[in-house]
């Protein structure tokens, strides 16, 4: 039997966000479900915020069917909150343990059942909604860097780097070792880019003479948050084509001769991202924060594909 004898669950329903068929962003909408329960090595954790992303977009459209899904879907694959019940052959974590994870589905709900090698314990330092938000881009950067093997002496392009992702990736090159990064944001970007240690250029047309003006041997490495043009200029200007990623137009990457990402997120992975931020090396910027009855208007923000930081949704009810 699951241990939850150390808590007491105050009610036998949740509230979550949920999708029952696939389409616009409607679609996601408040619904009870029954609160579950933790299996053999899993944790459930009372959540206190969770990040939206492009991919909890995908599911809810179709475009991304995780294995096993079924209506109801909880979109939501990083959160962060209070353990609350654990198996009897967990280790580490005990109810009231304030920790941030990951996982493909459920996040958009107050309780979420994981395994307790995806979550961590949260950092004294971090808040929690900068921890709700923090998983999925804080370990897509660590991928993705660590596919383009950056360090000590590189020159470093990402495009959208006043995204989510941009934001930690610029400064996790800038930990790594980079000498210099250039980031392609709006204008209105460029202060905060600047702030976290990047040289900023703006998108469109003649970006390769700019990032040329800047780098004239071209660049190391990049990473493409944006797609279309800015990945093609990318593996123009670089100078070694096994070291262009793209998160997000896998088919021009083919086309292009470029590798594709790979990598799985895990605690270790979290775990070294969390240090940093805990040592004062990584800032995440919360653009805006949503309650959950919002997450369908959240879900829209982040897929305008605009704006700089991460989207959260907060301030869950206290019932249940």
């Amino acid at each position: 039997m699951t241990d939850t004898t150390q808590t007491t669950r105050a009610a036998q329903t949740m509230r979550a966000a949920a999708v029952t068929a696939y389409g616009p962003a409607d679609v996601l909408r408040p619904v009870e479900l029954p609160v579950p329960e933790p299996g053999p090595g899993q944790v459930r954790v009372r959540v206190r915020a969770a990040g939206v992303l492009p991919f909890d977009i995908g599911v809810r459209e179709g475009v991304i069917r995780p294995p096993g899904a079924q209506f109801p879907i909880v979109p939501g694959n990083e959160f962060a909150g209070t353990v609350d019940a654990v198996a009897p052959d967990v280790t580490g974590f005990g109810p009231g343990d304030p920790v941030l994870g990951f996982s493909l589905l459920g996040a958009y709900a107050q309780y979420v059942v994981v395994g307790a090698d995806q979550v961590v314990r949260k950092p004294e330092e971090m808040e929690w909604a900068v921890a709700g938000g923090f998983s999925g881009n804080a370990q897509g950067a660590h991928m993705a860097l660590t596919a383009m093997r950056v360090g000590p002496g590189d020159t470093v392009l990402i495009n959208a780097a006043a995204g989510g992702l941009g934001t930690l990736a610029v400064q996790l090159a800038r930990a790594w070792g980079a000498t210099t990064v250039i980031g392609t944001a709006s204008e209105a970007n460029h202060a905060h880019l600047r702030s976290l240690g990047a040289i900023p250029v703006t998108y469109g047309d003649g970006l390769a003479e700019r990032v040329r003006a800047i780098a004239p041997g071209g660049v190391d490495a990049a990473l493409d948050g944006a797609g279309g043009d800015a990945l093609r200029v990318s593996a123009e200007v670089a100078r070694h084509p096994d070291r262009v990623i793209t998160m997000v137009d896998t088919d021009q990457a083919r086309r292009l001769g470029l590798p594709e990402l790979t990598g799985t997120r895990t605690a270790d992975r979290l775990a070294e991202m969390t240090l940093l931020y805990a040592k004062g090396r990584l800032r995440v910027h919360i653009r805006a924060e949503y309650p959950w009855e919002r997450a369908a208007d959240a879900q829209r923000d982040v897929g305008t594909g605009h704006g700089r930081g991460k989207v959260i949704l907060t301030r869950w009810s206290a019932a249940g």
